[in-house]
């Protein structure tokens, strides 16, 4: 059986790590470079940096704050924001990421994904999916979730893995930053529409979330999260141990003395 993993989540916004609930009231929290280091020591699988701003503002990803953040670690780093085209995907390659997440960018031209994957590989597309309720079905969000686009999350996470994504970050604006849990029921619907990889993100307020989220959907591979680990609410080492200690197959990292 495939270990889950856990991922730390870098919302960067003008060169700084921040954090809002869903999607709005966004604070200042840190420094990346430092955060992305405690991740890569503290026994993190994988690490995912957005430049949260980049589509709105409708400008190129803080290439200099990545370039020093990938050098800071040696866990598989996702980078997403404003990536449009595919010499976006080769800038931020460049730049020391390993897999490129795109959003908006797919949204605007959806041969994004399958041109990404013929030249880069499957595995270096990630769909990410900003996805809320709306009357009875799950839609998607643009723009930072701003923009109801009107298109069904679960028709467009089959679109993905049918052109060449990896796997899928399903993020949910209505847990987003609440910490009241993963957003079970729209978790369960999108991953039993496709067989690639999801990674769950929004509403992670403790360690038992993640417990119920593997024991639950044990279909889904990864659980991230952002706010719990940067205020130090949840240690990623002990995450891992009572993950662990309910059967939950995980990577233990030995720290070094």
């Amino acid at each position: 059986m495939l270990t889950k993993r856990i991922i730390p989540c870098l919302d960067v916004k003008n060169g700084r790590v921040v954090k809002g609930v869903n999607f709005k009231g966004i604070l200042d929290v840190s420094d990346p470079i430092e955060l992305a280091k405690r991740y890569n020591d503290s026994g993190a699988d994988e690490l995912v940096f957005y430049d949260i701003t980049a589509s709105i503002e409708g400008r190129k990803l803080f290439t200099e704050v990545l370039k020093k953040t990938a050098s800071e670690i040696f866990i598989p780093l996702t980078v997403g924001g404003g990536i449009n085209t595919l010499q976006d995907f080769d800038i931020v390659l460049k730049a020391g990421a390993d897999k490129v997440s795109i959003n908006t960018g797919a949204i605007k031209n959806p041969n994004l994904i399958s041109e990404a994957a013929k030249r880069y590989g499957n595995q270096c597309v990630v769909l990410s999916m900003d996805v809320k309720r709306v009357g009875n079905q799950y839609n998607i969000f643009s723009m930072g979730g701003k923009v109801d686009m009107e298109i069904d999350a679960i028709n467009w996470a089959k679109f993905g893995q049918n052109n060449g994504a990896g796997e899928i970050v399903v993020n949910s604006i209505d847990t987003d930053g609440v910490k009241n849990g993963f957003d079970l029921e729209m978790l369960s619907a999108i991953s039993k529409a496709v067989n690639i990889p999801i990674i769950a993100s929004g509403g992670a307020g403790n360690i038992k979330h993640f417990i119920e989220l593997f024991k639950t959907l044990p279909q889904v591979d990864a659980g991230l999260a952002a706010s719990i680990f940067h205020f130090n609410e949840v240690d990623i080492s002990n995450l891992k141990s009572k993950l662990q200690f309910e059967n939950i197959p995980v990577r233990i990292t030995k720290r070094s003395a």
